[in-house]
């Protein structure tokens, strides 16, 4: 109760000291001969007394300068002290420069390793023991400058995007940083490329041990599985020939392997000291809220040293609130792994970003394969449904699943999230999987048998016409779903058996047998799953990936998804159980069915933004000017598909017709032309070539700049015969079906970014008015300045719209309106196509500032007109001339221009035409016409 802080801050030293192995010894009681470890308190030096002195086999090697714990924060404010201890003469010795030195007030503890090249404080969770002071003494350099020896990565075998990342993160260890984040799109060897980087630490670095963690027993094996296979481009043995790998599945830790695959679950229950029960490894972390957890204590069977490394796999996700202490306890240098890092992962890992690998590079270098979306929207999905009281209902126990009736006593209303957990409704199921089936024949147009029929694993045949389900995945909310889900399918498929299988750690067969047999066998054509295969499992001939169930976070959607990135050669496609094919695997499809899609605002977005526009309509769009990101991202997503359907003589021809160039090139021009770094490369380019230019003169040379980029990208397809030419080789490929009427189903399409599609709706239809204003007549009329109102006729306008229809049938002008109403940027409706076309040309000409309904105009600018005529004046127009007047507005609101010719027609003849113009205006009804044909139309 009495003690000074400083004295609280050695009591609490003294504690962990003593759990590290250590025995302390006041200064006037010193045996160095009691333990391998000695701290020796109050030691005399030649500039004063250290706070402790650490012997180790009666050799002083370090120093201990001991804070009052509000000095934690300030730690760094002591080095120059501690240096100074470790730097002086010890009393009664003559001693080197001491290389272990610590600051620490218990509570907080720093350490720094003056045997390092560039020696740096870091902060250590507990002390080191004496055994490794002993061990690190006897070597000849410490780990961080033994990471200077490493020699170059030989690139024999790595892919480029392999190559970077490995070369990025050694330099990065050079510099001592303490935290690494490698991103790499799923599938494109993120385990391969730890697995060659873990290789050359251990040989070269000489890294005593180094711990691999995941977050669900699944990703260990997985990673197990590919270190057992690993073989290093200069041996020739395996990797775990040369090294001891093990999986940790219980809380003991053998001491002598290299390498560690283990659960952050499990390494948490290990330092806690308590076993674990191996259902805690089976679910992502990610998926559900911990509880508040007891903090990790020191454990002297795995102390802070043990590993030299932590390689953290899918780190986006487990390693903050429960699990971040197991990072926090050991002192290593960490290296993250994902595809999908979000700005916590950004600032964990220090913004020490060693590699950017995104999904869109990895599906340039032909590493991944594009994705489409097909969206299934139902009624009970969206809305939920009523079921009234005493309706006599079928119910069903969760766990044992026996089912009984029950007459319910009040009414059920249940909202589409309820589906599948509190209401179970087979209808929506049903529903969800018969619109599956019917259009997967779309989908995959090749599957269809030829006429002599194909053959098939297992002695199967397919007659002609007949369409083989590609390998597809679905995922369910629960195992319960699940099993609504097999039972479905198999009788919506009219199917046996083994033609849908759940894989699920609940599954009544092996999951790992029925997902090996998914992989490589025929059967089965679908699979079901919840978590298990969520995540780090490859499936090379996957092609479709159904979504049935929410996702609560983005970067685990765009791992569920990473199972359908995977390429797969025709012969792999063939011979893991798709025999029909007849292209190697060029993209695959998600279908969703919950509207994740769209409420998961993902990193990875699908390259085709114009999935409903012909081949040739996108060529002909770009060699017109239409140079959107969406235009050019979507015909280099044709271009990717075609350079892997297409044989080398045809590439060869490509690349005639486009000066040289491969398809390959050409697709990285298009996106590189829209890349944000590739834009900001530019700014910066503009800002070093003109300092102090103004924010205005930057923009507008920025514009000029990637303008000229974008100019370079489409320069290949100002060529006709290349355009004609990718037209007719993917016509070779083509192969159309007529199997379904889609358009019976109101509810399905293919999803693509709406505000963009909306986007690069108005921005075709101003290109295309642009493009024809000095050679249609109402365009030149409303382009011209000043705006020449009274000359515009309906026939004209009725004209325009004829040719509009005709040439750009896909910008009709409600179409247009519809565009305007997705970016909320129109308040109101058109009441017809032609009235629709003048409000747009007014607002794209540059007449009005925002789109209004053209009606609506009229009838301001008629409100208008008859104020000021009345203003000031005694005479007033009569109710019987207003109602001339009204009518006149009406008729140019829908027919933009009045005549005299036109009273002769409805409504004016009913009324009396012309001549009761005359009698109720006298000789003022060609002033009174002439001006409302100029004012309305304003």
């Amino acid at each position: 109760m009495n003690q000074n802080p400083e004295q609280i801050a050695r009591d609490e030293i003294d504690k962990q000291l003593k759990a590290c192995g250590w025995v302390i010894q006041p200064k006037d009681k010193i045996n160095l001969s009691a333990a391998v470890g000695v701290a020796v308190t109050e030691y005399l030096t030649d500039i004063g007394p250290a706070d402790y002195v650490l012997f180790v086999n009666k050799q002083p090697v370090g120093i201990i300068e001991a804070k009052r714990a509000e000095e934690g924060v300030h730690l760094t404010m002591h080095e120059d002290q501690s240096e100074g201890y470790a730097s002086a003469r010890l009393k009664y010795l003559n001693n080197e420069k001491l290389p272990f030195v610590y600051e620490s007030t218990g509570d907080v503890t720093r350490f720094t390793n003056f045997r390092d090249p560039k020696p740096r404080s870091r902060p250590v969770f507990s002390f080191h023991r004496p055994e490794t002071f002993a061990g690190w003494l006897k070597q000849d350099q410490s780990l961080r400058a033994r990471l200077h020896t490493i020699p170059a990565l030989p690139e024999e075998g790595l892919r480029d995007c392999q190559v970077i990342a490995i070369n990025n993160l050694e330099a990065s260890f050079k510099k001592a940083n303490p935290k690494a984040l490698i991103q790499m799109a799923t599938g494109s060897g993120k385990t391969y490329t730890a697995i060659t980087f873990i290789y050359r630490l251990l040989k070269y670095a000489k890294a005593k041990r180094i711990l691999f963690l995941v977050d669900t027993r699944n990703l260990g094996e997985q990673a197990e599985q590919e270190m057992m296979a690993y073989v290093p481009n200069d041996d020739n043995r395996k990797f775990t020939e040369l090294y001891g790998v093990t999986r940790l599945k219980s809380s003991f830790i053998p001491a002598d392997n290299q390498v560690y695959i283990s659960t952050i679950q499990r390494m948490y229950s290990i330092l806690k000291g308590t076993e674990l029960d191996e259902s805690a490894e089976e679910e992502n972390p990610n998926e559900y809220k911990q509880k508040e957890p007891p903090p990790v204590t020191y454990n002297e069977k795995v102390p802070v040293e043990f590993f030299d490394f932590i390689v953290i796999d899918e780190c986006h996700r487990s390693i903050y609130n429960l699990w971040k202490q197991v990072l926090d306890y050991f002192d290593v240098f960490q290296v993250g792994l994902t595809a999908t890092p979000d700005n916590r992962t950004f600032g964990y890992f220090n913004q020490n970003l060693v590699s950017d690998y995104g999904y869109e590079k990895a599906v340039v270098d032909g590493v991944l394969v594009p994705y489409n979306v097909f969206s299934i929207e139902t009624k009970i999905t969206k809305n939920g449904a009523l079921i009234t009281m005493g309706e006599q209902v079928d119910k069903r126990e969760r766990l044992t699943r026996r089912q009984f009736w029950e007459t319910v006593d009040e009414d059920i209303d249940y909202s589409g999230k309820q589906l599948d957990n509190d209401i179970v409704n087979k209808s929506q199921i049903r529903t969800i999987i018969r619109a599956i089936k019917d259009n997967l024949p779309m989908m995959f147009p090749d599957r269809i048998s030829s006429p002599e029929g194909g053959s098939g694993t297992e002695g199967m045949k397919f007659g002609e016409g007949a369409f083989e389900v590609p390998k597809t995945l679905i995922f369910a909310k629960t195992d319960s779903h699940a099993e609504d889900i097999i039972e479905i399918v198999r009788e919506e498929f009219a199917e046996e058996n083994k033609f849908c299988k759940k894989i699920t750690y609940r599954s009544e067969e092996d999951p790992k047998t029925v997902l090996s047999q998914f992989r490589n066998d025929y059967y089965p054509r679908i699979a079901v799953t919840v978590d298990m295969i969520a995540t780090g499992t490859d499936i090379r001939p996957l092609e479709v990936l159904v979504f049935m169930r929410d996702v609560k976070s983005k970067s685990y959607y765009e791992q569920m998804k990473g199972r359908g990135t995977r390429t797969c050669s025709l012969e792999q496609l063939r011979a893991t159980g798709t025999p029909s094919a007849k292209f190697t695997k060029d993209h695959f499809v998600i279908i969703d069915a919950i509207g994740v899609e769209q409420s998961q605002k993902t990193d990875s977005r699908p390259l085709e933004k114009k999935p409903g526009m012909s081949l040739k309509d996108v060529l002909q769009n770009v060699a017109m000017g239409n140079t959107t990101e969406d235009m050019l991202s979507t015909l280099a997503n044709r271009l990717i598909r075609l350079d892997k359907q297409i044989n080398e003589k045809e590439k060869l021809k490509f690349a005639e017709q486009a000066n040289g160039f491969t398809i390959n090139h050409v697709v990285k021009e298009l996106l590189n032309a829209y890349d944000p770094d590739t834009v900001e490369g530019l700014r910066r380019k503009v800002e070093g070539e003109n300092p102090g230019a103004s924010p205005v003169d930057i923009n507008s040379q920025l514009t000029t700049h990637h303008s000229r980029l974008i100019e370079q990208a489409v320069a290949v397809f100002n060529n006709p015969d290349l355009r004609n030419y990718i037209v007719d080789v993917r016509r070779k490929y083509d192969q159309v079906i007529d199997t379904v009427n889609i358009d019976e189903v109101t509810n399905i399409g293919w999803v693509k970014d709406q505000e963009a599609a909306a986007s690069l709706t108005i921005s075709n239809f101003t290109a295309w008015m642009e493009a024809h204003k000095e050679e249609i007549t109402a365009l030149q009329i409303f382009y011209s300045q000043p705006y020449r109102r009274r000359e515009l006729t309906y026939k004209m306008i009725k004209d325009l719209y004829e040719q509009l229809k005709t040439e750009q049938p896909l910008l009709a002008p409600l179409h247009v309106w519809r565009a305007y109403e997705q970016l909320k940027e129109v308040n109101g409706s058109a009441k017809n196509e032609l009235v629709a076309l003048v409000s747009l040309i007014r607002k794209v000409s540059g007449i009005d500032s925002s789109l209004q309904p053209y009606d609506k105009t009229v009838d301001k600018n008629f409100q208008a007109w008859v104020f000021k005529k009345q203003a000031g004046t005694t005479t007033k127009f009569t109710e019987e001339q207003m109602q001339w007047l009204r009518m006149i507005k009406e008729y140019v609101a829908g027919s933009f221009h009045v005549e005299k010719d036109d009273f002769e027609l409805d409504p004016f003849n009913k009324q009396g035409g012309l001549g009761k113009m005359w009698q109720l205006f006298g000789d003022k009804t060609d002033e009174i016409i002439s001006e409302l044909n100029e004012v309305l139309a304003a």
